[in-house]
């Protein structure tokens, strides 16, 4: 049952991740490395004002500080026309003594003696005890963040943003100032990956400098393992299914923590192929279906 319970509270948690890097990779087509400093960016600035007893502070704050780090990326794509791998790869790089300076110049920080908003909300619903507050709270937050990406992405700038990373040359034929969208979209999945960093640093009392390493290929399996389940293109469905992935990674990698051969150094090899071989589906796909057409041919022949 702490199995369960707690798959599914790092799941919903990392729900926002999900769905931050689905901006960056399913929208924009964009594999964004910002997100493992934007990530950390939003743990150590949660993690700092908690400590100093303002953890809703800490939340904004968090969401603010990778907003700007992903319009940094944007805008060394866009105007310094930087290479968008390595345009993340600077950016992630800049943010690490950032990051540090936050935490104090210390690699970790603990909060346990912290307040911190789920603390807060065990307090106040007494009644669903520590594993339901903390999924009750992990849910409201992630739901309403998805919620808002929605409406977002239905607006005239969301549809221009949307339309942007299918075809930018339509997009600036148009008239529409293609640069801006993809700051704006880097921006918001930051913004989005830092939430979550900002959140799992309160769930877990603890902020470590190193806690973003791997994010990228964490929040693409969890896409992609959502994409499987749920296979209609719905924007809406679509981050839906960003958060479900989230879940049901998280509960693969514990079932596969339960293998006695199975090594905690394993999980990144894990997700790894994970990704590998979703990614590779469409191209099995067209393979396979190369073989038949061309098996149907010999037999017609």
């Amino acid at each position: 049952m702490v199995l369960v319970l707690g798959s599914l509270e790092l799941g919903i948690i990392y729900g926002l991740l999900a769905l931050g890097i689905f901006i960056t990779f399913r929208i924009l087509n964009i594999p964004d490395l910002t997100c493992e400093g934007s990530f950390t960016l939003g743990l150590a600035v949660s993690a700092a004002l908690s400590c100093s007893g303002h953890p809703y502070i800490g939340i904004i704050a968090g969401i603010i500080g990778g907003m700007a780090a992903g319009g940094i990326t944007g805008f060394l794509q866009t105007r310094c026309k930087i290479h968008p791998i390595l345009a993340g790869i600077l950016v992630m790089s800049g943010l690490y003594p950032i990051n540090l300076l936050i935490l104090g110049g210390s690699p970790n920080l603990a909060l346990i003696d912290s307040q911190t908003i789920f603390k807060d909300a065990a307090a106040a619903m007494p009644f669903l005890g520590d594993d339901g507050t903390k999924i009750a709270v992990s849910l409201i937050i992630t739901v309403i963040a998805a919620a808002v990406l929605a409406m977002f992405f239905k607006t005239h700038t969301g549809l221009a943003v949307r339309a942007t990373g299918d075809n930018e040359d339509m997009v600036r034929a148009s008239s529409i100032n293609a640069d801006k969208m993809k700051v704006l979209a880097l921006a918001a999945g930051n913004g989005v990956i830092a939430l979550c960093g900002a959140v799992i640093t309160q769930y877990q009392n603890y902020a470590d400098i190193n806690s973003g390493a791997g994010t990228l290929v964490l929040g693409l399996a969890s896409v992609i393992i959502g994409e499987v389940i749920i296979f209609r293109r719905d924007l809406t469905l679509s981050l839906a299914a960003a958060v479900i992935g989230s879940i049901v990674y998280r509960f693969i990698i514990a079932l596969a923590m339960k293998l006695p051969f199975f090594d905690s150094s394993y999980l990144k090899l894990v997700s790894a192929v994970i990704v590998a071989i979703a990614l590779s589906i469409p191209a099995i796909k067209d393979r396979a279906a190369l073989m038949k057409v061309k098996r149907e041919g010999e037999k017609n022949a």
